[in-house]
Parts: structure tokens; C-alpha cells; sequence
């Protein structure tokens, strides 16, 4: 199955989307980047369109793409926070379902949440689906050049992001993670992985991966360290797999 390439116009507004501001690390106003030609290019079916957004703002379509297991690795993720979330915390990348939302309903003060994306049409669905009492903050801002200063953050989350980006890009936005996060901060990964052999849907996944998410299988051919930047060793990295490994959790712990 294959998508056409599209000339469609992304426009953005001209003021970064935001909830209720924070009381803790405010960032200064910054220049809105534009949207990445990748971005544009390969997935601007599933982000950047008006009927993408009402497409996969379905949690039992996002459950069905991740053969059932949405459930599964979202609570993956949030188990790495605790039942309740009282640090500073940046998810990088808005996501369809109700993965914010959980954390949202985790947040407690003096706990921050911050959430950037590219993409303005993302951010204004974000802020659509959380509550008008939530604290948290969103930012329009590409992940490979975060505007936030150095150890910003407790914790940051990257959930099914950097299958979806080049190689290059990915690994900045690794090292941006890295850099806004504290000492001994952790960064909570989960992506695709290299399945076994024996999974039955090993093949077929191959096949979707290549046709539509050009760049996902380096995540098959690579462990994610390897995007790691050089200069900043990991404390820890500890990886757990699901589903016959097609999944990952990746939980880094920065060094101090």
C-alpha cells in the first residue's frame, strides 16, 4: 500500500500553542520552526493533513496499527514515572490516543509537564483533547533544536518518534533529549524493534515499514545507543522488548 506525494501548503500560526503557563522554568519566546521537508514528504498523511488528524484521532485505530499492544506500551512508558508525577517532564512529540492525557492525570505539583511538536495542527488537537483545568504546556518546537536550556527537565519521553525521522535527525533529536534533561535524569524510549525471526508478523511488517516509514527499520538494523551521541556516555541504559520484540523500552539514565 502505497500513498501518493502530496503539494499540500502547511501553514502554521504565528504564536506557539500553549496551556496555562507553568510557574517552574518558563522558556522565552522563540521563532517557530518550519516544518522538516521529511516531514512534509513521507508523512504528511498521517501529521500534517486536517483528515489525518480526524483519521488516526481513533485510540482503536491506533491500538489496531500497533497489533493490539497500545495499551501495553503506553503503561510501559508511564510505569517508568510512578503513580504519580511530581518532576519536571518534556514528552517530545504529541501522540494520537490518550497517552498525554495519562499523564496528565498523573501530574501533581510541583510536577511540570511540557510537550513539543513540529507540527501546529498537532499541538492544537493536543490541547483539544486535555482538560481546560490541565497545567500543562505546549511548545512548537522541532526536536532536533530544542530552545529549553541545558538540564531542563527530570525526565523526557520519546514515544514512537525516532523510527518516523532520517538518521541524521534522529540523532540530534537524541542528543537534545540528552542535553535538557539533569544528571541522573532519565530518558524513557519506546519504538519499534528487530523482531525475532519467529514472529509471524515479522514479514509483513517489513513490508508495511518500507512502503510507508522509510526510516523505521534502521531501528530493526541498529540498537537505539548506537544514535546515541559520543560525547555523553549513558550512567544505564536498560532495554526491555515486547511482542515477540517487534517493540521496545528504552530507559536511559543520564550520567553526572
Amino acid at each position: 500500500m502505497t500513498f501518493p506525494s502530496s503539494n499540500l501548503s502547511i501553514k502554521t500560526p504565528t504564536v506557539s500553542e500553549k496551556l496555562q503557563p507553568s510557574t517552574k522554568k518558563r522558556p522565552r519566546a522563540i521563532t517557530e520552526p518550519a516544518i522538516p521537508e521529511y516531514l512534509q514528504r513521507v508523512y504528511w498523511w498521517a501529521y500534517l493533513h486536517p483528515n489525518a488528524v480526524r483519521l488516526f484521532e481513533r485510540e482503536w485505530l491506533v491500538n489496531l496499527i500497533l497489533w493490539g499492544n497500545y495499551s501495553r506500551l503506553r503503561d510501559a512508558a508511564l510505569a517508568e514515572l510512578g503513580a504519580t508525577i511530581q518532576i519536571n517532564l518534556l514528552q517530545v512529540a504529541c501522540v494520537y490516543g490518550d497517552f498525554t492525557l495519562r499523564i496528565a492525570e498523573r501530574l501533581q505539583q510541583p510536577g511540570t509537564l511540557g510537550v513539543v511538536d513540529v507540527a501546529s495542527i498537532q499541538l492544537a488537537n493536543l490541547r483539544a483533547k486535555l482538560p481546560a483545568a490541565s497545567t500543562a504546556i505546549l511548545h512548537q518546537q522541532d526536536s532536533s533544536a530544542l530552545k529549553f536550556a541545558d538540564a531542563s527537565f527530570d525526565a523526557v519521553l520519546l514515544f514512537f518518534l525516532l523510527h518516523e525521522q532520517p538518521e541524521a535527525v534522529r540523532r540530534n533529536t537524541l542528543a537534545e533529549a540528552m542535553r535538557v534533561t539533569r544528571p541522573g535524569g532519565r530518558i524513557i524510549i519506546v519504538d519499534y524493534h528487530n523482531p525475532k525471526r519467529r514472529n509471524p508478523l515479522r514479514y509483513l511488517m517489513k513490508m508495511v515499514l518500507t512502503a510507508l516509514e522509510p526510516f523505521a527499520r534502521d531501528l530493526w538494523r541498529h540498537e537505539i545507543s548506537h544514535f546515541l551521541p559520543a560525547t555523553n556516555t549513558p550512567a544505564a541504559l536498560v532495554k526491555t522488548t515486547y511482542f515477540g520484540d517487534l517493540y521496545q523500552k528504552v530507559v536511559i539514565t543520564k550520567s553526572a
